[in-house]
């Protein structure tokens, strides 16, 4: 039998003295070069939140093809109870650049509110990024508390 051991490490993704926020457009920024790795696959990413909803870091759970990502709530949360998260934000990019939710998007994001509320982690929002220009918002991101979907 192989026994592992779970760990987390922190690299600084930024220094700033003004205060992250919580709302979309502090999370699109504070994921600003995540992306840059991949940009034409998505990646799922879980930032982890503070009591004061202050990212204390963020983790990409999956990497995926040009179309699609899985994440299952079973590596989020893992990584949120690792971090001692009291809130999280999922992200992940559509290399498209329409941030339009698909399906299996709507589906993972109904399953991680279902699992927040039993792991008493809050799940504050879901964002998918995209491209202004590609949007038909404009804003080029969606944001499922935003539209209701989460809360």
């Amino acid at each position: 039998m192989q026994v592992y051991e779970a760990s987390i490490q922190y690299t600084v993704v930024r220094t700033s003295h003004q205060e992250m926020t919580n709302t979309p457009p502090g999370i699109v920024e504070y994921m600003r070069g995540a992306f840059d790795d991949a940009p034409l696959q998505e990646s799922f990413y879980v930032v982890c939140l503070n009591r004061k909803h202050r990212p204390i870091c963020r983790n990409r759970v999956t990497l995926g093809t040009a179309t699609s990502t899985l994440a299952h709530p079973r590596e989020v949360f893992r990584i949120a109870i690792l971090a001692s998260a009291a809130a999280i934000v999922c992200v992940h990019n559509h290399p498209s650049g329409d941030p339009s939710p698909s399906s299996a998007d709507l589906e993972v994001t109904r399953q991680l509110n279902e699992a927040s509320k039993i792991i008493g982690i809050e799940l504050l929002d879901h964002i998918v990024i995209g491209h202004k220009d590609d949007d038909p918002s404009g804003r080029g991101f969606y944001s499922f508390r935003d539209a209701g979907l989460i809360g």
